[in-house]
């Protein structure tokens, strides 16, 4: 791994952890690692721009703020309309993740979407919503029967 500095690896740590719920949460970071919020930022910058830093999201514990129905919708989309069908998919709210695949024998799906809703009822019309807007009407609905622990990668934790 290339050369991090002790302070790089406190602000990489930093990051991995909950972020903090409140109006100025880099300022919190900050203090964390004994920095200003200024420094702090330009510290991180600097590990973006040297590409040691690749990207940064967050995790939503859907079910907790009422997402109770979940489905992953393998979607059947001609290989000239992925780009736009995986556009207008991925622009509606209730769609978390978008991606595509390769196809396999026996499974011509080629377009993934994760679909969050209160209810199966709702996510159902949510798909219906999405086939209608993308003109995809070939795909399986497979709704999560368990969640797994979400866990990301943590680095510099020894």
């Amino acid at each position: 791994m290339e050369n991090f500095s002790l302070q790089d690896k406190q602000i990489i740590r930093a990051l991995q952890e909950d972020f903090p719920l409140c109006s100025e949460p880099y300022k919190i970071l900050a203090q964390r690692v004994g920095l200003s919020e200024e420094d702090f930022l330009r510290r991180v910058k600097k590990l973006v721009d040297e590409k040691k830093i690749r990207r940064m999201g967050a995790v939503l514990r859907h079910r907790e703020v009422g997402f109770k129905a979940n489905a992953l919708c393998a979607w059947h989309v001609p290989p000239d309309k992925l780009d736009a069908v995986g556009a207008v998919m991925s622009a509606h709210a209730a769609v978390s993740h978008c991606y595509d695949r390769t196809t396999a024998p026996n499974w011509n799906y080629n377009l993934y979407t994760m679909i969050h809703a209160k209810t199966r009822e709702e996510c159902d019309a949510i798909i219906t919503e999405l086939s209608n807007a993308a003109g995809i009407t070939d795909y399986k609905i497979l709704y999560t029967k368990r969640e797994w622990k979400k866990t990301g990668m943590k680095y510099f934790c020894e």
